[in-house]
């Protein structure tokens, strides 16, 4: 978590840098609404005197894995990297609860569609253990449906499917 102040209305503010997801140009104040803007640290940064930027270093846990949204006709390719504790991944809508929103316009995946339990194991590892979140349309594992209760553990490489959406899994 780093603490910051939006550079137009002074709020304070706390980020958690390991929230943000790849590729942000900026983020919206919750007080003013206006953009704040923001650069990792390995991307270079175009001086602009006029406006102040939020410079954050990319967290990476080793072990702790992210998901590949492939690039599809209603999606494009998007980057997630997963923290510890419950995650729900689901289609990006006003009304969604998920941890992870995909941006997609593939209405066959639910706005919460399955559920990742990122645990720390003994060896100092993590594992991850997937599930169907009761989505309406199921959820395709290398190729397999995952039933009701079924609970998967997700390996390098792995495959999941939601409706019309491939999302690929990665340590």
């Amino acid at each position: 978590m780093i603490s910051i102040k939006c550079p137009h209305c002074r709020v304070g503010l706390k980020v958690d840098e390991t929230r943000i997801p790849e590729g942000i140009e900026f983020f919206k104040c919750p007080k003013c609404k206006r953009e704040i803007p923001m650069s990792y640290l390995d991307q270079k940064l175009e001086q602009d005197s006029d406006r102040e930027t939020l410079v954050v270093s990319k967290i990476k846990d080793k072990g702790i894995g992210r998901l590949t949204v492939l690039s599809g006709i209603d999606t494009p390719q998007q980057e997630f990297q997963l923290n510890e504790g419950i995650i729900t991944v689901g289609r990006r809508a006003k009304v969604s609860t998920a941890t992870i929103c995909i941006q997609t316009g593939d209405k066959t995946m639910s706005r919460n569609h399955i559920r990742i339990e990122v645990k720390k194991n003994p060896k100092g590892g993590y594992f991850h253990a997937l599930s169907d979140n009761n989505s309406k349309n199921n959820t395709l594992y290398n190729g397999k449906c995952i039933g009701n209760g079924d609970v998967v553990v997700l390996k390098d490489n792995d495959e999941i499917v939601m409706g019309h959406t491939t999302v690929r899994f990665n340590e």
